[in-house]
């Protein structure tokens, strides 16, 4: 999950939630760059944090009894095997782009943890198994997940309050063709992203958030309680050329 501290609490952001609006993201993207599997995906961005369900899992505080984010996380054989398990019943395609993701996420823990490296042969086994089966070359995997990981990136900044005051320039991610876009907000509100990479010259993004007001939970359970009952809040914007 994604957590922001903010005045009134915590701010809490599902990992579904976020892989949703990742997928809005997609749907925008210029027509005459998009994936030939253009359906799979964007079921695979919608779902690339779909192991995730904050809901049934039991980790989800601090020593302290705040909110774990999402970044607090480390590599996890058990959740890793959920999102295979998620992916391959969908298409070997979706399950490539999630091994993708996950080589992208754990590669900097191979140094820290020794159950990182196996994994990641494993996955750089089944990825050349898959590519080969799908007839798509390594250098078109490669920037189909450079389109699925720049619309992540695109989401976080907004799930994280990471918009910079004052028109300046926040670097989203390469897109898929090796460029570097910039997402900023304009001084009449709406956002915009430079080079504009989108089809259409204006649309809507909408996330749905949680408020929750204890600063400091005695248990897991009693954190998933409020926030299964706290109210839901949708965040929106606005992205113009």
């Amino acid at each position: 999950m994604i957590v922001n501290y903010t005045e009134q609490g915590w701010e809490i952001i599902m990992q579904r939630a976020h892989g949703l609006l990742a997928a809005q993201v997609a749907v925008q993207w210029r027509k005459k760059d998009r994936p030939n599997r253009w359906v799979e995906t964007l079921i695979a961005i919608a779902d690339h944090d779909d192991a995730q369900t904050e809901l049934q899992a039991d980790d989800l505080l601090t020593p302290q009894g705040g909110p774990v984010d999402f970044k607090m996380k480390r590599f996890d054989p058990e959740h890793c095997q959920r999102l295979y398990d998620f992916s391959i019943s969908k298409s070997r395609y979706i399950a490539l782009l999630a091994s993708m993701h996950m080589v992208f996420l754990y590669t900097r823990e191979t140094e820290t943890n020794p159950q990182v490296k196996p994994f990641l042969a494993e996955q750089a086994k089944l990825q050349a198994q898959w590519r080969k089966q799908l007839k798509i070359t390594r250098k078109e995997a490669d920037k189909i997940y450079g389109f699925m990981e720049w619309c992540d990136a695109f989401s976080l900044l907004l799930a994280q309050h990471e918009i910079q005051p004052e028109g300046r320039l926040i670097e989203v991610s390469q897109g898929p063709d090796k460029r570097q876009y910039k997402l900023m907000q304009s001084k009449n509100g709406p956002l915009t992203v430079k080079p504009w990479p989108f089809e259409r010259k204006s649309f809507a993004l909408n996330i749905e958030t949680r408020l929750l007001p204890t600063l400091q939970f005695k248990s897991c359970d009693q954190f998933k309680k409020e926030l299964a009952e706290a109210e839901v809040v949708e965040k929106s914007w606005r992205i113009e050329k």
